[in-house]
């Protein structure tokens, strides 16, 4: 494998390549600094194909069968793919000459909730005196919603209604989606989202959500609205289903504001007014080291916090202005269609040209 030229074997489910590709993420001759992409099917023996390649760039999640739990372990930490990706696996085990980006191992902490969140504490080895504070949501794993002591232990992780409740599953299985946000403590009893779950902190965040891409060393940004505060909420709630929880699949949409959008990189200096964008690209940077990934992304609100709980229902709500930054998702090889194509492009294949470049000098140091 040399740095000038490199070929890319891509594998990822149909829609998501064909999205790519209607983008010119995958063009049929070398891109400006030498990628040459070349599709890799499951239908054709995996050893045939990767003879002609030198990196292969994935999807993993697509290609996930089952998600389990040791015994030992309160994460995720036994992951079966179908026959194809196994294949895939066995054989880039025994050639270590093929590089992958990124590493299947490297993939894990973003398949777990619990893991990620325990993670993002780390965060706050970032804040400094005198600027936002950039923190984890508060959060607890569930195992049983009828324990006895939840509301006990719910008051322990500072978690007070509204929370949102998402299985500890992330991606990968059919209801790792399903979720749901409690308003009232009595209604954990019986909820219908799969155990074991993570209860996260509902921050309010006046329907703006930041999405962060992260391409190698650069970083981008874009700004969509988000579900509503916490207040209007808990108004559709009762006015629906009388302070039921809101249960719904993060994949389809909740309500939301007007349909407005912008975006940035780390460098942009007219972002929007809320947001540290300084702070955040830090933060990225810091993921990238400890999650050791090529291409992620991360959803960011920045928080205008209503304390609820009882003082709500006596409808005595206290607004509190934090502007704390509050990273509430990570996820791998995102789409990242809401950058314009000629910004994210070139840089998604710049980020795979360089991660290739640092293996060569690996491998050349090692020789």
């Amino acid at each position: 494998m040399g740095i000038d030229s490199v070929r890319v074997g891509y594998i990822m489910k149909p829609s998501r390549e064909e999205d790519f590709a209607k983008r010119g993420a995958f063009p049929n001759y070398p891109t400006p600094n030498g990628l040459i992409f070349m599709p890799i099917t499951f239908e054709l023996p995996m050893s045939s194909q990767l003879q002609e390649i030198d990196i292969v760039l994935h999807k993993a999640t697509d290609e996930i069968v089952s998600v389990g739990m040791s015994t030992s372990s309160e994460f995720f930490d036994q992951i079966t793919y179908t026959k194809g990706m196994q294949e895939l696996e066995r054989y880039i085990e025994h050639h270590p000459d093929i590089c992958i980006v990124d590493p299947l191992k490297n993939i894990y902490p973003v398949l777990d909730r619990l893991k990620i969140q325990q993670i993002l504490l780390g965060l706050e080895n970032l804040n400094v005196e005198g600027r936002c504070k950039i923190r984890a949501p508060r959060f607890l794993k569930v195992d049983n919603f009828e324990e006895p002591n939840l509301v006990q232990r719910l008051a322990e992780a500072k978690l007070t209604p509204p929370s949102i409740v998402k299985p500890q599953v992330a991606c990968g299985v059919a209801d790792a989606h399903s979720m749901a946000i409690v308003f009232r403590y009595e209604d954990y009893n019986g909820l219908s989202v799969p155990l074991p779950a993570v209860v996260q902190e509902y921050v309010d965040h006046s329907s703006s959500i930041f999405k962060f891409y992260v391409l190698g060393e650069k970083v981008f940004y874009a700004v969509k609205k988000s579900t509503p505060n916490a207040d209007s909420l808990m108004k559709l709630s009762e006015k629906k289903y009388g302070l039921k929880p809101l249960l719904f699949d993060s994949l389809k949409s909740l309500p939301t504001s007007e349909e407005n959008q912008h975006h940035g990189d780390g460098n942009c200096q007219n972002a929007n007014h809320e947001m540290d964008i300084r702070l955040v690209t830090d933060a990225a940077c810091w993921l990238r080291r400890m999650l050791n990934l090529t291409i992620f992304g991360f959803d960011v609100v920045v928080s205008s916090q209503f304390l609820f709980g009882q003082l709500y229902l006596l409808q005595q709500a206290i607004q509190e202005n934090t502007g704390d930054h509050v990273i509430v998702d990570v996820n791998y090889l995102p789409s990242f269609k809401e950058v314009p194509d000629n910004v994210a492009i070139p840089a998604f294949w710049e980020a795979i040209k360089n991660f290739t470049r640092l293996i060569v000098l690996r491998i050349l140091r090692m020789a």
